[in-house]
């Protein structure tokens, strides 16, 4: 009955055009749908309480910080230490409380849109939107709403968290290049890599999962992104590639995902700590694999849409330790956001965007101590 419980409190705190009375009987009503008539009683008894005492502050009786703010921002005590651990108490609290908050609507234009037609057809609808002040090809609006959607369906936008085109655009290709996007479902950033490139490039999209790579290719259909060539592979072996083969090599890890809590609530509640360090042993495989198919003088981008410095800043720094020849790209990432030692970060409570690291890597012509 705790769901149920759960849902009855949502209604009478967040959702205020509904009635106390109206939730209150909602929810014994699915007390009684879900065949359990004798929690009926109680269930009726503690939303009654709620709604009489519409005043009631849960933490104000809690002493210890990390247990209010977890509380407070429904985050598990464990991942708040981490953060606060990691990023101080105020960057933790931010971060968290914006978790909570709902995302932007964030999107880009694809090759079948003519963007003055676009644009006008949004705001002849009312839609509030901007020019993202992230990625250099995006849009952002403030909620999402039917014009959206409609343009979505018909293929002249498509959603895309701002972080994540900024990725797309700091790997930099070129017209005639090879690029490798080793972990590409579901496409967003291998169709973006076309588009920046105007087709242009040869993309190789590759993903472990066979039915993955049918929604990339879905994608690629509808985005008009005639070079990009679909491989199934595990990318933490031995890629069948020779070495040095592509100008640009992405690695978009499989990751926590802790960085888009606001787009994924669930996941705070499974993620487990095992997770951040099995996650980790992926991410680092992969990373030394697709280091090795990078040409010299060319570009590697790793990026998470994690917030957590095992699956970040430790992958990188070991792959720069096996490699004598790689550095850290500085020039090709953007200036105004969080620097870390090994690349840099978006926050949703900075930037207003998913919480992504990501860095740009260059190998010289020296010999690679693998």
């Amino acid at each position: 009955m705790r769901r149920v419980l759960r849902l009855g409190l949502y209604q009478l705190r967040c959702l205020t055009r509904v009635p106390p009375s109206a939730a209150v009987n909602d929810a014994v009503n699915l007390v009684h749908h879900a065949r359990r008539g004798s929690a009926a009683g109680l269930v009726n008894a503690v939303l009654r309480r709620a709604a009489r005492e519409a005043e009631f502050d849960p933490v104000a009786a809690i002493a210890d910080p990390v247990e209010r703010l977890s509380v407070e921002s429904s985050h598990p005590i464990w991942l708040l230490k981490r953060w606060i651990d990691r990023f101080g108490m105020e960057e933790a609290r931010a971060f968290a409380r914006a978790n909570n908050e709902p995302a932007p609507v964030a999107f880009r234009l694809t090759p079948r849109a003519e963007s003055g037609a676009v644009l006008q057809r949004l705001r002849e609808h009312g839609v509030k939107f901007e020019a993202s002040s992230v990625a250099p090809c995006g849009w952002r609006a403030r909620t999402m709403d039917g014009t959206l959607r409609a343009l979505a369906r018909e293929g002249l936008i498509y959603l895309q968290d701002e972080a994540s085109q900024l990725v797309a655009c700091v790997l930099g290709a070129k017209a005639g290049e090879r690029v490798f996007d080793a972990c590409a479902a579901p496409g967003s950033k291998a169709t973006l890599i076309a588009v920046l490139t105007d087709n242009r490039a040869t993309v190789i999209a590759s993903d472990l999962h066979l039915h993955r790579l049918h929604t990339v290719r879905a994608l690629a259909r509808q985005q008009g992104a005639e070079k990009i060539h679909l491989v199934n592979l595990d990318a933490e072996r031995t890629l069948p590639f020779e070495e040095r083969t592509f100008h640009r090599v992405l690695v978009d890890a499989p990751c926590t995902g802790t960085g888009t809590l606001r787009r994924n609530p669930e996941i705070r509640y499974r993620l487990r700590p095992s997770d951040i360090a099995e996650l980790q042993a992926r991410q680092r495989r992969i990373l030394l694999e697709a280091a090795k198919v990078a040409r010299d003088c060319g570009r590697l981008v790793y990026s998470t849409c994690s917030v957590e410095p095992e699956e970040n800043e430790e992958v990188v720094g070991e792959l720069l330790r096996a490699h004598a020849s790689a550095r850290i790209a500085w020039k090709a990432l953007p200036s105004a956001l969080s620097r870390t030692e090994f690349g840099v970060r978006t926050w949703p409570h900075r930037e207003g965007t998913d919480g992504f690291f990501f860095t740009a890597l260059e190998f010289s012509g020296a010999e690679r101590g693998v």
